[in-house]
């Protein structure tokens, strides 16, 4: 299959700081890739070298076939982009909003109002068509964002974080949506910080310090988790994990909400040992100890020690 997203050897830098340095990224037609990693770790950029709102310093980077460098105004015409704050007009409506991003991608009026049923229904907007969108929840917000981007039919979406902020019920919903575009055939490319989503992804990608350190299949990437796995829950999660933190004998500590995971390469009873041992010596109470499998976050943890 042939790649949608090419990206060799890209690097950018904005004065003494790197944002991007050598990335390697490709995504297949029709793909969903989930791209993770901590905040400056170069996500945001790389989506906006793609659409072409930054120039690279060095590499080759190709979309649908095109040169970046080159042919941005092409790439335009198939991409579609939704930042992390889509700029909606608070004091327009729905449709008004569809409309002026018709005008702006300069959508032909015979196929205008074809798109624009076809988005109000695919969105579930069409009854709130004439509400303001500074009147809509940030759930469908974000759906009008994004059928705005849609607006123009792209065959390629660069979503950043796009359901940051939205509510859970939202977040399916969207991501009903997201699937919706992938059995079209639309490649999409996604940072998001939930691990969750990254799972729902075809493959994902982990980001640091501008380059791409693992890709991989979500069950590829929890397999490749090859310690022992303990959760812990405890009274005090944050004074434990400070704990934790200082034995030697345990490689990784992150806290899970109100669990804890601990990770080493000693076995599950060795571990367990010295878990209940450090714990009792700073008087916290241990509610709860297991061996669990690995999760995608897990493995990412664990590979930025």
């Amino acid at each position: 299959m042939a790649f949608d997203i090419r990206v060799q050897g890209l690097k950018k830098r904005f004065g003494r700081v790197t944002a991007v340095d050598g990335l390697d990224l490709g995504v297949d037609e029709g793909e969903m890739m989930g791209l993770i990693g901590p905040d400056g770790a170069g996500k945001t950029t790389l989506l906006r070298i793609l659409c072409g709102l930054f120039h690279a310093d060095a590499g080759e980077c190709r979309v649908g076939g095109l040169n970046v460098t080159g042919e941005i105004r092409a790439i335009r015409s198939i991409v579609g982009y939704m930042p992390q704050r889509f700029s909606l007009y608070p004091d327009l409506t729905v449709s008004e909003n569809l409309r002026f991003f018709a005008d702006l991608f300069q959508v032909g009026s015979r196929d205008r109002e074809d798109r624009m049923v076809r988005l109000l229904e695919f969105s579930r907007l069409g009854p709130f068509m004439k509400r303001r969108a500074s009147a809509l929840s940030g759930g469908m917000k974000q759906k009008l964002a994004l059928s705005c981007t849609l607006i123009h039919t792209p065959r390629i979406l660069l979503l950043d974080e796009p359901t940051t902020g939205v509510d859970p019920l939202s977040r399916r919903e969207f991501w009903t949506i997201l699937n919706e575009l992938r059995s079209e055939g639309v490649t999409l490319l996604i940072t998001t910080p939930y691990m969750d989503e990254a799972a729902r992804c075809d493959r994902v990608a982990f980001i640091y310090k501008g380059r791409i350190l693992l890709t991989g299949k979500p069950e590829e990437i929890a397999g490749m988790y090859q310690k022992t796995l303990l959760e812990v829950r405890c009274q005090d999660n944050v004074q434990a994990a400070r704990l934790l933190d200082g034995e030697p004998r345990l490689d990784s500590i992150h806290i899970f909400g109100d669990r804890i995971h601990v990770g080493g390469s000693l076995g599950a009873d060795s571990l367990e040992k010295s878990i209940r041992r450090c714990l009792e010596s700073g008087g916290i109470r241990l509610v709860s100890i297991r061996k669990i499998r690995a999760g995608i976050e897990d493995v990412f943890v664990d590979r930025l020690k």
